[in-house]
C-alpha cells in the first residue's frame, strides 16, 4: 500500500503574519505557527478537496496543508529556494516519521507569485488508529536564515463503520483498500470493477506449533435482497497442514474481490472471519459497503 507522507491539520485562517517575527494559534484546531524572516498570507488544511478544522482523523484519510502566498525567501536570479519536511512524534515522543526535505528536488528553485507549498499525509502506518500524535512541519529558506515552523496536535480513529469482534486475539487495524484508487477507503463507498480488500494488520493470538500458526479465512458478501454475491468457506485450505509463518499473520491478512457489472442493490454487506484451527481464537469484520 501506498503511503503518503503526513501533514494535518488546522484551520481559521491565519493571516496578517507579515512580521519578521510571528507566532500564531488557531483556537478551534490547535494549529500553532512561528515564522521568523518567513511569513505566510494563511495556512489552512484541506480533506478531499475541501477546507477543514478537524484534528481527529479516520485512519487512512488523506490530508493536504496548505501554505498560501509564502514571502520572506531570499532571491537569487528571480527564484526562491524553500525546503519543508515533516515530523511525526508518538504520545511517547518516538519519531515516526521524519520526512526529509520533501522540495529536495527544486535545485533550481522555484518563480511562483504567489507562492504556494503543500504536503500530504495518509494516516496510516507507522500511525495507528486509537492515538494521539504530534505534527511538526517546517520550512526553511536554503538561501537565507527564515524559518517557518507549525505543530499540530491530532488524533487518529478507527473507522466506525466497520464492526470488529476479537475473540482471545489482539489487533491494530482493520479497513477497506481500493487497489484501483490506491488508498484506503473510509466511507465504504467502493468502485464496481474496482479490486477491494479489507485487511487485518497486527492479528496476534494463534496458537503455534513449531514455530507456525494455521488460521482459516472465510469471506461472504449479500445485497440489500439477501442474494449472496460472493462466498468462500476457507481462503486459507492450502495451508491447512503446512501452516505459514506467525510474522506473516501479524504483518497483514486480506481477502479482496472484485464486483463486475454496472449496478447492484446496495449495500453490499460484507463479513471476513479469520479463525484459529488450533484454538478458538478468532476475529470476525463486518462491514456495509456503497458500489458505484
Amino acid at each position: 500500500m501506498k503511503t503518503t507522507f503526513p501533514v494535518i491539520v488546522f484551520l481559521a485562517l491565519l493571516t496578517g503574519c507579515q512580521f519578521s517575527k510571528s507566532v500564531e494559534k488557531d483556537l478551534i484546531s490547535g494549529l500553532t505557527t512561528r515564522g521568523n524572516n518567513i511569513s505566510c498570507e494563511e495556512v489552512y488544511l484541506t480533506v478531499n478537496n475541501e477546507r477543514s478544522t478537524r484534528n481527529s482523523f479516520i485512519y487512512g484519510e488523506i490530508f493536504f496543508l496548505n501554505f498560501s502566498d509564502v514571502r520572506g525567501l531570499a532571491k537569487e536570479k528571480g527564484n526562491v529556494f524553500p525546503g519543508m519536511d515533516m515530523i511525526v512524534i508518538n504520545e511517547s515522543g518516538d519519531t515516526l516519521m521524519n520526512t526529509g526535505d520533501l522540495l529536495a528536488g527544486y535545485t533550481e528553485g522555484m518563480n511562483y507569485s504567489p507562492l504556494l507549498l503543500t504536503a500530504d499525509l495518509t494516516v496510516a502506518n507507522p500511525i495507528k488508529s486509537k492515538d494521539d500524535y504530534k505534527l511538526f512541519v517546517n520550512i526553511w529558506d536554503k538561501k537565507g536564515k527564515g524559518r517557518f515552523v507549525s505543530e499540530f496536535d491530532f488524533k487518529v480513529r478507527e473507522n466506525d463503520k466497520i464492526i470488529v469482534e476479537p475473540y482471545n486475539v489482539a489487533y491494530d487495524e482493520v479497513y477497506i483498500f481500493s487497489r484501483g484508487l490506491n488508498k484506503v477507503i473510509t466511507d465504504n463507498k467502493v468502485k464496481l470493477n474496482d479490486n477491494v480488500y479489507i485487511i487485518i494488520e497486527g492479528l496476534k493470538g494463534f496458537i503455534e506449533e513449531n514455530g507456525l500458526v494455521f488460521p482459516g479465512l472465510s469471506m461472504k458478501a449479500t445485497d440489500t435482497g439477501n442474494s449472496v454475491v460472493l462466498v468462500n468457506d476457507d481462503l486459507f485450505s492450502n495451508y491447512s497442514e503446512s501452516g505459514i509463518d506467525p510474522a506473516d499473520l501479524t504483518a497483514r491478512v486480506s481477502a479482496n474481490f472484485k464486483i463486475t457489472g454496472n449496478q447492484i442493490n446496495n449495500p453490499l454487506h460484507c463479513e471476513i472471519i479469520v479463525w484459529d484451527k488450533k484454538s478458538e481464537a478468532r476475529i470476525k469484520a463486518t462491514m456495509d459497503m456503497f458500489m458505484e
